[in-house]
C-alpha cells in the first residue's frame, strides 16, 4: 500500500463533502489534475505552498484506489509526484487530518504513513 496526501483548505474539503467529490483547488484546476504528495514530499509541499495558512486539512488516500487516473510524473527536482486526472470521490479518503502549524508556520506532518 502506498499512501498519498492532499493539502487543502478546510472549506474546500467541506464543499467536497457536500458534493461527494473533490474536483480540485485553484492550482489543480489550472493544471488539469489534482496535485498529491507522498509522505516524503508533503513537508516541502506544505512549506512551499501553504506556509502560514491556518485552517488546512490533509487528506490521506491509498494510491491504488485511484486506478489508472493516477499518474506519477516528474515535478520538483525531477521527483515523481502523484497527479490525479479526474475527481477524488470523498469515499476514497481514508483519513482527514487537521495538523497544527509549527512555530515556523509550516504544518506539522510527522505522523504521515508512507
Amino acid at each position: 500500500m502506498s499512501r498519498i496526501y492532499k493539502i487543502l483548505a478546510r472549506e474546500a474539503w467541506q464543499a467536497a463533502l457536500a458534493s461527494g467529490a473533490f474536483e480540485g483547488a485553484g492550482v489543480d484546476l489550472a493544471d488539469g489534475y489534482i496535485h498529491f504528495s507522498t509522505a516524503a514530499q508533503a513537508v516541502e509541499t506544505a512549506r512551499r505552498y501553504f506556509k502560514g495558512q491556518p485552517g488546512l486539512v490533509v487528506l490521506e488516500v491509498e494510491a491504488g484506489d485511484l486506478g489508472e487516473a493516477l499518474k506519477w510524473e516528474p515535478s520538483r527536482g525531477g521527483d515523481l509526484f502523484p497527479h490525479l486526472y479526474g475527481v477524488l470521490p470523498c469515499a476514497l479518503v481514508r483519513t482527514v487530518r487537521e495538523p497544527p502549524l509549527g512555530l515556523d508556520g509550516v504544518l506539522i506532518l510527522s505522523d504521515l504513513a508512507p
